[in-house]
Order: C-alpha cells, then structure tokens, then sequence
C-alpha cells in the first residue's frame, strides 16, 4: 500500500512541476490601492492554497487534540472500573448479636 501512496506522489508532484513551468507568466496583484505586488502565477496559486488550508489545519490539529484528551480520560475511567470490578470480594464479617437473652422466668406456672 505505501508503494501506491508513493506512485501518487510522485505523480501528483511531478503535474504540479509540468504546471508550474507553462505558467511560469508574471501576474500583478492589487493587495490594496497604492500596494501592488509582482509575483509569478504559481506562488500565487501556491500561497492562495496555503493561506485557505492553513486555518483548516490548526482545526483539525485542535479537534483531534480534544478528542484525543477525551479518549484518554474515558481509558483511565475505564481502567479503573476494572480494576475496581477485579479487586478480590472481602467476606462479611459474621453479624453480632449483643441482645441478652429474655429471662425465663417470666413465663413459668410456678408460684412459691
């Protein structure tokens, strides 16, 4: 698979030489009026492409860099869920009874 990744690289890289060089044509760009830049087509095209991808990117980098930060809590989270499912069940401590026991006398027939 990387061999493909590179075939389409190197391709891709060499139409945008072939490109670069039939419009290798001086171009006058108007930034503001009094302020006029003198530039070749394909650093305007190269630096058009780089100021629209530019902003995209820093997105992209900082949603992976949230998502990332998330995933990580839950692991931990998760983890410790299994570590607390995994720790060995203490037995119950037998109940004790402090209740005396009820006399008995109470309830005998005997009478002196």
């Amino acid at each position: 698979m990387a061999i493909v990744r590179t075939i389409i690289w190197v391709l891709l890289t060499a139409f945008l030489v072939i490109f670069a060089m039939a419009n290798w044509l001086p171009v006058t760009v108007t930034i503001w009026p009094g302020q006029v830049l003198d530039t070749k087509l394909p650093v305007l095209i190269l630096a058009s492409f780089l100021i629209g991808s530019v902003p995209m990117w820093i997105a992209l980098r900082t949603t992976r860099w949230s998502l990332r930060r998330r995933l990580d809590a839950s692991e931990r989270q998760l983890g410790d869920l299994r570590a607390l499912a995994n720790r060995p069940v203490e037995p119950a401590p037998a109940p004790v009874h402090d209740i005396p026991p009820a006399p008995t006398d109470l309830f005998t027939t005997d009478k002196p």
